[in-house]
């Protein structure tokens, strides 16, 4: 199987495992009121998002693949502007998630997150800014699953809304950094076909 054959079935595969478990934890995150589940679930769709405009622009020039990548950081920002709004309602009522149902829906994040993340490490220097962008948003999916398990832990010791607070503010954070990377390797790449 050819390099570029096994990154676009690599890509559909995740875009599907993404699309998939968007579903599954936003509708968790709205009725437990989670925030950092809300906020990971708002990020499954964007990353499904970056892997189907993944698909689409593979066979494209460099030039045309910068101006993609440099596309993917600015969507790479919607889950951070998300997470922004839940916690500004969060703050001003921090009710705790019910702790069983936020560290067992994490739990299932993790293993897709991980999955998709192993899945795509293997292509990660193969499909420049764009690959690299559905890398690093696996990535760091898989420390914010690891967050929200020690949130829903320390949520269910201290019956506190604030643990859930903290890693959703934290996911916000991760994902404004791999949209700065995906801009700097996406400008990169504009230079390079430039020359």
């Amino acid at each position: 199987m050819s390099d570029a054959h096994s990154l676009r079935r690599t890509v559909v595969i995740v875009a599907a495992l993404n699309l998939g478990y968007f579903g599954i934890e936003v509708a968790v995150a709205l009725t437990i009121g989670s925030v950092a589940l809300l906020a990971d679930g708002i990020d499954f769709l964007e990353d499904a998002a970056v892997n189907l405009l993944i698909l689409l622009a593979l066979g494209w020039s460099l030039a045309a693949r910068a101006r993609v990548g440099m596309a993917l950081a600015g969507v790479m920002l919607v889950p951070a502007a998300a997470t922004l709004w839940m916690l500004v309602t969060k703050i001003a009522a921090p009710l705790p998630p019910a702790p069983v149902a936020l560290t067992l829906t994490g739990a299932g994040a993790l293993v897709v997150n991980l999955t998709c993340a192993l899945m795509l490490a293997r292509h990660r220097a193969t499909g420049g800014s764009l690959t690299r962008a559905a890398f690093l948003s696996s990535r760091n999916d898989v420390l914010a699953n690891v967050a929200i398990l020690i949130a829903g832990g320390l949520t269910f010791v201290l019956r506190s809304g604030w643990p859930d607070i903290v890693v959703g503010a934290g996911i916000g954070l991760l994902n404004l950094d791999a949209a700065r990377e995906v801009w700097t390797a996406a400008r990169a790449e504009r230079e390079e076909a430039l020359t």
